[in-house]
């Protein structure tokens, strides 16, 4: 018996079948066939969906919980496109006007980015490789994508202020926070990733960035490292469901522990953030997180967290377009402020999609931890939460054992080695993580040594 291959599917048949089913579920009641249910037509057209645009059904499904089917069918047909060529004109160098002049001049065909931008220039096409002009190397722009600028413009950096760019490779926000600082203060660009760091060197290089220092660190040990910022912004790292233009890959490699394990790295990485900044800042005390990715459970459940978890409020992030954040999500309710993040999508506003909420700190006091926590978010409040929370079971340890010693009349130099034992093993049942991270961990544990040994 031969086995003739599967006759691969026919689009057209599909995409027909795909449009038939939308005016029927847009009309369910006048059009529907006798005998069929809503759920029947939404499980074909998510699994026709799935096979004309290349989605598991995972992320098809998550995109059908976020957009009402027609705005569906508008994203991925967006996301098929790549999104236009934009440039960032470094004003620390040039006018953006020079600098469409002599990109005119070797025969670029551009436009202003938009009013909301001073600086973005769009490039439609050019005979010459943008990455490689004479004015490219000379650092008078910078290629970054539109939506990019946006958390910068929202952080609205002030001069000679001091600030913590978070995860910032390859480097395109630093700079910019940079030119809008014009070379004042100090800006702190960090990145948990060393390779990538070797770009944002080479970046602010070349845009002739003076006022920012590179370091490599992981973003949750601050502020150990360093701390009492003007102002922070976080880019956290997502899952990249707002850039599928760019890397299709994520139709089909992202599943619901990819979503959830960056959620969990994000309510880390913000908590630290927000420690980082120092509420009595005479002009500062912001807080920007973005993410390129349009899932909930990435945006608005970690900035809903947050504000549980220290004390900030959400305040307008500046910038006058983009769709208001999700109050309520299925069965979830979040705080009645998330209206003022924004959401930007490929289809509605023809940039990556995005999202920014804008924090203001009003108090360096931690919250004490509620009783009724999820417990998958333990690991990210304990792990910014002051050494001094340790103390009390230091001092427990310390009495039971001189009540041990009284008792037992126990050898000194074993009584240290059980002691010794319990320490290491304390950090443990506190929940704190247990990888090895890059940065050096604070004075808590040498501190708890040295007084043992004094016993």
């Amino acid at each position: 018996m031969v086995f003739l291959p599967a006759e691969p599917p026919d689009l057209h048949v599909i995409h027909q079948r795909i449009k038939g089913n939308m005016e029927v579920l847009q009309d369910f009641v006048v059009k529907r066939e006798e005998g069929r249910t809503r759920q029947e037509y939404l499980a074909l057209l998510r699994r026709d969906m799935a096979a004309y645009y290349s989605y598991s059904d995972f992320l098809l499904m998550k995109l059908m919980d976020i957009f009402p089917l027609p705005e569906l069918i508008n994203f991925l047909e967006a996301n098929e496109v790549p999104r236009p060529v934009t440039v960032r004109t470094n004003t620390l160098k040039t006018r953006r006007r020079d600098l469409a002049q002599a990109l005119i001049n070797r025969g670029v065909n551009l436009d202003p980015l938009g009013k909301w931008s001073k600086t973005g220039l769009v490039i439609y096409d050019s005979s010459v490789p943008i990455g490689a002009t004479p004015e490219y190397l000379a650092g008078h722009y910078m290629l970054q994508g539109a939506s990019s600028l946006l958390p910068v413009m929202a952080l609205a950096p002030q001069e000679n202020e001091r600030i913590l760019d978070m995860c910032c490779a390859p480097g395109g926000k630093t700079s910019y926070i940079a030119q809008l600082m014009k070379n004042t203060g100090m800006i702190l660009a960090n990145d948990s990733n060393a390779e990538r760091l070797h770009s944002v060197v080479g970046n602010l290089h070349r845009l002739g960035v003076t006022n920012a220092v590179v370091s490599n660190c992981d973003g949750r040990q601050f502020p150990k490292v360093l701390g009492g910022f003007d102002r922070v912004l976080l880019d956290a790292p997502c899952s990249g469901t707002g850039v599928i233009s760019k890397d299709p890959a994520v139709k089909t490699n992202k599943d619901e522990k990819d979503i959830l394990r960056c959620a969990h790295l994000q309510k880390e990485l913000i908590l630290s953030a927000i420690d980082s900044v120092n509420a009595a800042s005479e002009t500062g005390g912001y807080i920007v997180y973005c993410t390129c990715s349009i899932m909930v459970e990435e945006n608005e459940w970690v900035v809903d967290y947050a504000l549980k978890k220290r004390n900030v409020r959400l305040v307008a992030t500046g910038l006058d377009f983009g769709k208001e954040g999700f109050t309520r999500f299925k069965d979830r309710r979040f705080h009645p402020s998330l209206k003022s993040t924004r959401r930007f999508y490929p289809h509605t506003h023809n940039m990556d999609g995005f999202f920014i909420a804008k924090f203001k700190k009003f108090s360096n006091a931690i919250p004490q931890a509620q009783k009724d926590e999820e417990p998958a978010v333990e690991a990210a409040s304990l792990s910014t939460v002051p050494n001094t929370v340790m103390e009390p079971q230091l001092k427990k340890k310390k009495l039971e054992g001189s009540k041990a010693d009284r008792e037992q009349k126990q050898p000194q130099p074993a009584l240290k080695k059980r002691h010794s034992l319990q320490v290491q093993r304390r950090p443990l049942k506190a929940g704190r993580p247990s990888t090895k991270m890059m940065c050096p961990q604070g004075p808590t544990r040498k501190k708890h040594r040295v007084k043992l040994n004094g016993q």
